[in-house]
């Protein structure tokens, strides 16, 4: 019995101080990038979010729309968010010449025009005219150069 419990304590090491540095600073960085996967600033889009049907969505508008659909749980749309509707340029661009819609797809109400523009993912961006045609589309984080390009390509409904 004495030879087991000798054994024992002569296993048992202490750890090297390396290693309780590296997991601190694995937990920091862990912390920190968390914090930045779901940070998004406030943007000054003058997006609307209670179009829950096409046809209301035909209704409503006589400019081209951008529909956003987007989820609470999705990071890149977050990240587009943060990166690309934040920017003054954009900010000008969308709210000049076209009627921004943010589409939770996780909420109930929205699952009509969900399932009109077959939504597989998010973030998936849409323009579209007043009648609703789809005029451009990306599917997927897009940046800010591709995302002014879209609104570029597309004339504003006169």
């Amino acid at each position: 019995m004495k030879t087991i419990n000798k054994t024992l304590k002569s296993t048992k090491r202490k750890s090297h101080p390396f290693w309780k540095w590296f997991w601190l600073t694995f937990l920091v960085v862990s912390l920190a990038y968390a914090w930045y996967s779901f940070y998004v600033p406030s943007n000054h889009i003058k997006w609307d979010n209670n179009i829950t049907s096409t046809q209301k969505l035909i209704n409503d508008f006589d400019k081209n729309t951008i529909l956003f659909f987007t989820a609470e749980w999705c990071v890149p749309c977050k990240i587009m968010k943060r990166e690309v509707f934040a920017d003054k340029e954009v900010e000008r661009a969308v709210n000049s010449q076209f009627t921004p819609v943010m589409i939770d797809i996780d909420n109930p109400n929205t699952k009509e025009i969900v399932n009109h523009y077959k939504i597989g993912a998010t973030p998936t961006t849409i323009i579209v005219d007043s009648k609703g045609k789809v005029l451009d589309y990306a599917v997927g984080k897009i940046e800010k150069k591709k995302f002014l390009e879209m609104l570029n390509i597309v004339e504003p409904n006169k």
